[in-house]
Parts: structure tokens; sequence; C-alpha cells
């Protein structure tokens, strides 16, 4: 049986670069979707606060380029390098965007990711 060489996995190693293009335009995106949110907020009739829309549309921008980030890297460590150094890399990627998405959702929603959000508390 043959090994595989490092050129034989080029369609893994493009796809994982493709989807890192794609997390970056996702949150270029996000955050020019925030601004014009927050801005038609500001001149809105609406009583919700500006930079709290922009803070709570910002970041689900944010963590859905963090997965997508993610899942290059594990497409890129499980098939082009699968080394015990790359895995621990991977590890404490998953780590920190873990802790991001705890803080964000602390920073917008004001509750920890595991707490019920207070209109569920409230209404039982």
């Amino acid at each position: 049986m043959k090994e595989l060489e490092i050129g034989d996995w080029a369609v893994a190693r493009d796809v994982s670069e493709w989807i890192e293009i794609g997390a970056v335009a996702v949150i270029s995106f996000a955050v020019l979707v925030a601004i014009i949110a927050a801005v038609r907020t500001h001149f809105g009739d609406s009583d919700k606060d500006p930079l709290t829309v922009f803070k709570q549309t910002t970041a689900r921008g944010l963590l859905l380029g963090l997965d997508l980030l993610i899942a290059a890297d594990v497409i890129r460590t499980v098939t082009l390098e699968p080394t015990l150094a790359n895995v621990a890399a991977l590890g404490l990627l998953v780590v920190v965007r873990t802790f991001l998405a705890w803080t964000l959702v602390l920073e917008t929603e004001n509750r920890w990711p595991w707490q019920r959000v207070q209109a569920d508390v409230a209404s039982r």
C-alpha cells in the first residue's frame, strides 16, 4: 500500500484555504452589517442602544467566522499534518474559541452561555 504524499492532499489544502477566506469574508461582512444596523438604530425610532446592537451583531458574525476557521484547521490538521504538535495547537485553538464564545455571550447578553435567558426564567 502506497503512503500518501502531501501533493495527494492538494484538494484538502485548497478547501481549508477557501474556508479560511470565507471566514474572513463572514467576519468582515458581519462588521459592516453591524455598523449599518447601529446607525439605523441610532437614527431610527428604536429604543435599543446602538452600541448593544453593534456588539450583538458583530459577536454573531465573529462566532460564525471562528467556527469556520476551526473547521479549516481541523481539515488541515487531520489531512495534511497530523502531528502531535499540530493536534495540540488545534486543541488550544478550540479552547481559545470556546473562551471567546463565552465572553462574547457574557458581554452581549449579560449571562453565561449555560444560564437560561431571563425571559425563559420569567415565563416559568
